[in-house]
């Protein structure tokens, strides 16, 4: 049986995932919970400040609480004072979105980004979502650091997802998977163009940590397909490739990848 801890957890986990929020009712379904145990959780929750219940709807959705912790981390840590300028002087060169994704606890965390788009049709997302790995670049960049069956295990805990949603070029197969993984290992970096979405290209790059080449956090660029083919990706690559030896020179001066918190412990 799950304890209470994991329960509270998923429930924050499937709010997250529920930017309109939720109702008590799906809640506990899609958990697979008693409705009186979910609303206790709950009532828990908002008395923390974690959620709160809309009086009129009764919807339960997150508070900016769990963000404002995620970002006091990443500044702390130094994660955003140093990758910030980075990613702002790469948007401007490319015109479109960058962003900076980290690798933790086996999942791609998108956590920064700079929008270098200042007219037409600019692709804009929030910060935090964590990456779908078969279809995205990012994805894809971080994967082809892995063995195959490495990838293919993390894969699976996420699914090839909807085709409906995903772009008409998404790899839906372990096949074309893998495909795409072995010209990111040959490239240097992985391309997508109507792969995660419907009208949207990116290109991405493993950032590595100089000492010991272990992966650390992945760096894209993404906007609309129309004025991202992959040869725009392509003549953009060298830009995505500095920008990401930038980094990984840089992260030797945040304690979250290089800092004393680490001393004493082994490498991953």
């Amino acid at each position: 049986m799950s304890s209470v801890l994991d329960r509270a957890l998923n429930i924050l986990e499937s709010l997250a995932h529920s930017p309109g929020g939720l109702q008590l009712y799906v809640i506990a379904d899609r958990l697979d919970m008693p409705r009186s145990a979910a609303h206790r959780l709950l009532a828990d929750l908002i008395r923390l400040g974690y959620v709160e219940q809309d009086g009129v709807t009764e919807i339960y959705r997150l508070t900016l609480k769990i963000s404002a912790l995620g970002q006091t981390f990443l500044s702390l840590n130094g994660i955003l004072d140093i990758a910030q300028p980075i990613l702002d002087r790469l948007a401007e060169k490319a015109g479109e979105l960058v962003r900076l994704s980290i690798v933790s606890n086996q999942r791609l965390t998108w956590v920064a980004k700079a929008q270098g788009a200042r007219t037409g049709v600019r692709y804009d997302p929030d910060a935090g979502a964590e990456a779908h790995l078969a279809s995205t670049s990012s994805g894809h960049a971080w994967l082809s650091t892995l063995s195959d069956e490495e990838a293919l295990t993390l894969v699976s805990r996420q699914g090839f997802g909807d085709p409906r949603e995903l772009g008409r070029n998404a790899a839906m197969t372990v096949q074309a998977l893998l495909g795409c993984l072995q010209a990111a290992r040959r490239d240097g970096y992985a391309l997508v163009v109507e792969s995660s979405a419907p009208g949207l290209s990116a290109i991405s790059t493993p950032i590595r940590k100089s000492e010991t080449k272990r992966t650390i956090g992945v760096l894209s660029i993404a906007g609309p397909a129309m004025r991202l083919p992959e040869e725009r990706l392509r003549a953009l690559a060298p830009e995505l490739l500095e920008a990401a030896r930038e980094l990984s020179v840089a992260s030797v001066g945040s304690t979250y990848f290089g800092g004393t918190w680490r001393l004493g412990q082994a490498e991953a």
